[in-house]
């Protein structure tokens, strides 16, 4: 209660810079700089595991990595600043989710098996996005009622299992990735010495006392693995050398295509990443000293929100995957001090910048798949563990446990074992061939349909 009942005008001593403090050049880049460093991984990790899992060629996936780069830091821009009915009007930075990706390489690594050609399975994806953030959009409108029908014991479910299921795709990236697999040298010593190292660099720095070393700890395994790849001559800078110096953005460069196997998971998940953006906007308020409830809030949520699902339309007409709400930033946040949101106008710039410039993503695609693997097994790992968090939130009572254990089993079965689904009818093996998918539809039903308990039994 205390941000609400604060008048705007008492100090806060924690905050160095409050939401509208306008900071000086300086200090406003160098804050900007370190949100960066803290975001810059996570934002162009998805679209190169998901363009190394489907085998997209070096020059589209750097125009892809490139283009999520600009996506985000429009959308950044959007959500500090706020434009209308669009943005929270807090320091928030949005990036490319993770929450597609398991999905998406799933379906995607089925059309290829089937023969569909790449640019096709692309062109369906990125017609399964548009379509996809009309829903988050819808859902921004009507956040009340949403809210009563997935609660956080459904939320917690599906954030679980999209980190159980992609720890599988982390795990494929250790080892090397599906061209190691057709090579033969999946999984062999260099690959786990590159991946091993990242993995362990991470852990060790994640437990030191110093706080900018703990902040910065992906992006300096990363560096570590980077340098180690290039001492056993495993940098590929393909995608660089075929980059152009300068990236106009193309808007449809695959085309736009559809698929219901790829779009019904999409739903459940375009529905879970409105309520984590909501999480995420009330965290961000609650570090910046604004209200966490009443009408300024929930027109920060709703515009949070929406600017979610319009950024998930433009990134797939501009050729890359869902973004989401990131919450990284709140630790910047607390770490600095600063939570003006006129640091977010240099967060923005600098990621439109730096996607514009594809020499930059091409020294990132560069990075060989088990570097990539190490970090992203840790990120997917902090996925699921979010999920175990949101259910430890929840009253564990016999029906919670009931919902918990149906919903996993279900859907953690069906994404291990897909032949049980074979003999049904095509819709129904579309709508629940995604373990994702069937875990969350069977987690809503559960929740919407057994009674809650009331009194202790």
């Amino acid at each position: 209660m205390h941000p609400r009942s604060s008048p705007p005008e008492t100090p806060h001593p924690e905050l160095v810079l409050g939401l509208d403090d306008r900071p000086a050049p300086p200090v406003g880049m160098l804050a900007a700089l370190q949100h960066l460093l803290a975001i810059i991984v996570p934002i162009v990790t998805p679209g190169l595991l998901i363009c190394q899992a489907l085998g997209v060629p070096a020059r589209d996936t750097n125009l892809i990595v490139s283009m999520s780069l600009v996506i985000s830091g429009i959308a950044t821009f959007v959500q500090c600043r706020r434009i209308g009915p669009f943005g929270a009007g807090l320091l928030i930075v949005q990036g490319t989710s993770f929450n597609f990706v398991g999905p998406l390489i799933a379906g995607g690594s089925l059309m290829v098996k089937q023969g569909t050609p790449v640019e096709g399975v692309m062109a369906a994806i990125f017609g399964v996005v548009v379509a996809g953030s009309f829903i988050e959009m819808a859902v921004s409108r009507v956040l009340p009622f949403v809210k009563r029908m997935i609660t956080p014991l459904v939320t917690g479910i599906v954030v679980l299992m999209i980190g159980l299921t992609l720890i599988k795709v982390g795990l494929i990236s250790m080892g090397g990735g599906y061209g190691a697999m057709a090579n033969g040298t999946f999984a062999n010593g260099e690959n786990l010495l590159l991946s091993g190292v990242v993995l362990a660099i991470i852990v060790v720095l994640n437990r030191m006392p110093v706080v900018w070393m703990r902040s910065g700890a992906i992006v300096i395994a990363l560096l570590a693995g980077y340098a180690l790849a290039a001492a056993l001559g495993r940098l590929d800078f393909t995608g660089m050398r075929e980059a152009a110096w300068f990236q106009v953005p193309v808007p449809l460069h695959f085309g736009l295509g559809f698929s219901w196997s790829l779009f019904v998971p999409m739903i459940v998940i375009y529905l879970v990443t409105s309520l984590e953006a909501i999480g995420d906007v009330t965290a961000t308020s609650k570090v910046s000293r604004e209200p966490v409830e009443g009408p300024v809030w929930m027109r920060r949520i709703k515009g949070g929100v929406l600017v979610n699902g319009a950024n998930s339309l433009l990134a797939g007409v501009f050729n890359t995957f869902p973004s989401s709400i990131f919450a990284q930033n709140n630790g910047v946040i607390q770490l600095t001090g600063i939570a003006s949101r006129h640091v977010g106008m240099w967060i923005a710039l600098f990621l439109v910048v730096l996607g514009l410039f594809p020499g930059v993503a091409g020294v990132i695609q560069a990075v060989p798949e088990p570097v990539l693997g190490g970090a992203a097994m840790v990120m997917f790992g902090a996925v699921a563990a979010a999920g175990i968090n949101i259910l430890a939130s929840v009253t564990l009572d016999r029906r919670a446990l009931l919902i918990i254990a149906v919903s996993l089993a279900l859907g953690l079965g069906v994404s291990q074992v897909p032949e049980f689904l074979v003999h049904m009818p095509a819709a129904l093996y579309h709508v629940l061939e995604s373990g994702v998918a069937t875990g969350g539809i069977c987690a809503l039903v559960l929740n919407w349909f057994l009674p809650a308990e009331h009194h202790a039994a």
